[in-house]
């Protein structure tokens, strides 16, 4: 990592005088927080998946970070790049759709019982109601929260905002961290999806908030925050899937409301 002198010495370089060095230097420097994101994420991917490939993903996203930091807005730059640089390794996951196609669809139909459900029932459906709409037990339910989690191991940002396919896809996070807008739209916008973030994810379980917390905000890993609470890795891994199928479907009712499909 690069020292707090020389650290700030290199962003006024490339900030004041768009200095290339400089900015290839800043690259070099946070590049192991590239390896420590990629890290995290691939304790929870299958073993097909190359951890040079996670690297490679990453980079981009530690470019972006520092192509778009603004050091005078008081966030930390390792803050900043971390969520940066695991969107980017996501964003490379999804592209490359690791994910069987068999697994998706059973997570597609798994989420839609999930939302018609709170829609009839105006609320988050318990694991019993959902597994009876599914006509399966509540065993068959955990194996299937098992199989799916897969899909779902991906940070909030990964929820997407497109006004017509013909749009840019624009993240959550890109969203809710562009305050300074000056488009009076935007900036209700942004008001509109931090109320709605925050009502989705008031209306959690307090263990659902809990893991939600702790896995993206805290930076633990599933079994990090299953040793924390003392259950098991899986019993985590079934908690954290119902959280974001059910911010996923409030976020999506919201984005069908306000015309952003």
């Amino acid at each position: 990592m690069i020292t707090k002198g020389r650290e700030a010495q290199l962003w006024r370089d490339y900030r004041q005088g768009g200095s290339d060095a400089a900015r290839e230097q800043l690259i070099v420097g946070y590049s192991p927080l590239v390896k420590y994101v990629a890290g995290r994420v691939a304790i929870g991917l299958p073993p097909n998946v190359e951890f040079d490939d996670l690297v490679s993903y990453g980079i981009f996203g530690l470019i972006d970070a520092i192509d778009k930091f603004d050091p005078e807005r008081g966030i930390k730059f390792e803050t900043y790049a971390i969520a940066r640089i695991r969107g980017a390794i996501m964003d490379g996951l999804r592209n490359n759709d690791w994910v069987p196609r068999s697994v998706r669809q059973k997570a597609k139909e798994l989420e839609k019982v999930c939302n018609e459900l709170e829609n009839r029932l105006g609320r988050y459906a318990t694991d019993q109601e959902i597994s009876a709409s599914l006509n399966i037990s509540l065993e068959e339910f955990y194996r299937l929260l098992k199989e799916v989690s897969c899909t779902t191991l991906s940070s909030l940002d990964e929820i997407w905002l497109t006004k017509n396919p013909e749009d840019d896809n624009v993240r959550v996070l890109d969203l809710i961290e562009n305050e300074e807008s000056s488009d009076p739209e935007q900036l209700y916008e942004i008001a509109e999806l931090k109320a709605a973030l925050t009502k989705a994810i008031d209306a959690l379980s307090d263990r659902e908030k809990l893991v939600i917390t702790l896995y993206y905000y805290e930076g633990l890993t599933l079994k990090e925050i299953g040793e924390t609470l003392n259950i098991s890795e899986s019993r985590v891994s079934q908690i954290h899937t119902k959280a974001i199928f059910r911010l996923q479907g409030r976020l999506t009712r919201w984005r069908t409301a306000i015309g952003v499909l």
